[in-house]
């Protein structure tokens, strides 16, 4: 059982990571459950407030990384109509079967909201920009954390302790 957990534990680990870039998988809720089989299994101790504390930041990074493009087109000059945009654009791009389409929808999403706010379109595409810029940096933030809980999974199985010293 402890194998099975570990292993199947071990595959959400590589599925956040893959889902920190990739728009359908989530990446970090996905490598908190390769955590939670890991806490299961009773042959690996963990505390359970190593497990709370990595569910507390996971759900953080989870809601950060839907807001965080939104405040990129405000911060380049976005409207709330952009910010909307963004946000909608983000989600419409996640359920679209296209390759890169959580990054076409947030920046279409968000330059379609300045147009029609009555934006120029230079001032609409630098919003998009913004958003554009947002969402790499989520995308980098969930990236670092799904592979930090790699690192301490990987260390809690197989524990590096012998290579490092």
């Amino acid at each position: 059982m402890d194998l099975l957990l570990i292993v199947i534990g071990a595959v959400l680990m590589i599925l956040g990571i893959l889902g920190s870039f990739l728009p359908v998988l989530p990446g970090v809720p996905l490598s908190w459950l390769g955590l939670l089989l890991l806490y299961l299994s009773p042959s690996i101790p963990i505390n359970y407030w190593v497990l709370g504390i990595a569910f507390f930041l996971a759900a953080i990074i989870y809601a950060l990384q839907l807001v965080i493009p939104a405040m990129g087109t405000k911060r380049y000059g976005g409207s709330k109509a952009g910010m909307w945009g963004a946000t909608i654009g983000l989600v419409v791009g996640i359920l679209t079967p296209i390759p890169l389409g959580i990054l076409i929808g947030a920046f279409v999403g968000a330059f379609i909201g300045e147009i029609v706010n009555k934006s120029d379109s230079k001032s609409a595409l630098r919003a998009a920009y913004g958003s554009f810029i947002g969402l790499l940096a989520s995308t980098f933030m969930e990236l670092i954390v799904a592979v930090g809980f790699f690192l301490f999974f990987s260390y809690k199985v197989w524990g590096f302790r012998d290579l490092l010293f």
